[in-house]
């Protein structure tokens, strides 16, 4: 009785679809990776805290003016 052929057919079609697999994986890789290069960069500080100083903080300007004490 001769062999069954199928088994190294189905491998051979099992090892295609991975190959395919694997090229669409690599494109999708590079697209993803040229998408990241030509984002806008992104700032490493927090939007909330920028451009405070860190450190003693002056006074504002409302509270410049010379104390007056009530007497009475």
């Amino acid at each position: 009785m001769g062999k069954n052929s199928r088994p190294s057919h189905q491998k051979r079609e099992k090892e295609k679809a991975r190959q395919e697999r694997q090229k669409e994986k690599s494109a999708r890789r590079l697209e993803a990776k040229e998408r990241k290069s030509n984002a806008p960069a992104r700032s490493d500080q927090d939007p909330d805290i920028a451009g405070i100083v860190p450190g003693p903080q002056s006074l504002p300007s409302e509270f410049d003016a010379p104390l007056t004490r009530r007497q009475p």
